[in-house]
């Protein structure tokens, strides 16, 4: 459905750093600006289906080359 242009290491920091941001919205309910740690769910999405809307648009992909 879509093309896989996100890496191996993209993918895993794309991973972690939207489960710490979808945590930080559990962990401080009283947070002013609480909403802002759902914006988590966007690097999560884009490293569990290994692909960026943005680098297609941009022409970019972190996946490395295959050799024959």
């Amino acid at each position: 459905m879509f093309a896989t242009n996100v890496g191996t290491i993209d993918r895993i920091v794309r991973i972690v750093v939207g489960l710490a941001l979808l945590a930080g919205f559990f962990l401080f309910p009283e947070a002013g600006m609480r909403w802002l740690f759902l914006i988590g769910i966007i690097p999560l999405a884009t490293g569990l289906l290994s692909t960026c809307p943005l680098y297609s648009l941009m022409g970019m992909s972190t996946c490395p080359t295959r050799r024959n």
